[in-house]
């Protein structure tokens, strides 16, 4: 809350990034200061989030900065960005053709670098995903080839519209998705 005041969130358009751990346990004492934090990564009870799976959907936060940050820094947009953030009510809406599993986080975080926000990282914010069995659609996802023809079928109307609205500045998500 003090970060809202103090970054001007109501009159900026900033994105605060809220760091994401995991931990492969079910039970977990939630951490109580960073310094907590922090020790707990380094003896493995916590690790950054979807380090083993999807590095690319947090990667831009720069944990390793993040772990002797005192105050708050700004990250830039790359493809896959997928971080949890804090955004003023009147941001972008999360697009509707990503229900289920598949692209919702990226596609909106992509919509808000389209329209400038600043990603900002918070310096002692942290959220820790607890594991828990996978969803009906993660599961739809990784075993129906259609279900992954339809979400890159979606994908790549998303990025039409993106260059139908932004032009040019548009670019950068079509040559990041064909490197990625």
């Amino acid at each position: 809350r003090k970060s809202v005041l103090q970054l001007d969130m109501r009159n900026t358009k900033k994105a605060l990034i809220i760091p994401a751990f995991e931990t492969l346990r079910y039970r977990l004492s939630f951490p109580k200061s960073k310094a907590e934090l922090l020790s707990m990564l380094d003896m493995g009870t916590l690790f950054t989030f979807r380090y083993h799976v999807w590095t690319k959907g947090h990667a831009p936060t720069n944990f390793a900065k993040w772990r002797t940050a005192t105050t708050p820094y700004r990250v830039e947009w790359e493809a896959d960005f997928e971080p949890y953030v804090v955004v003023r009510r009147n941001c972008p809406e999360y697009d509707r053709r990503f229900v289920g599993f598949g692209w919702n986080k990226v596609a909106h975080i992509m919509e808000l670098d389209a329209q400038e926000y600043e990603f900002t990282v918070l310096p002692n914010a942290y959220m820790i995903h607890m594991p828990h069995a996978p969803s009906f659609d993660i599961t739809k996802f990784r075993s129906n080839k259609q279900y992954r023809i339809c979400l890159k079928t979606l994908k790549e109307e998303f990025q039409q519209d993106m260059s139908r609205r932004y032009g040019f500045t548009a670019l950068k998500y079509l040559t990041a998705e064909n490197n990625s």
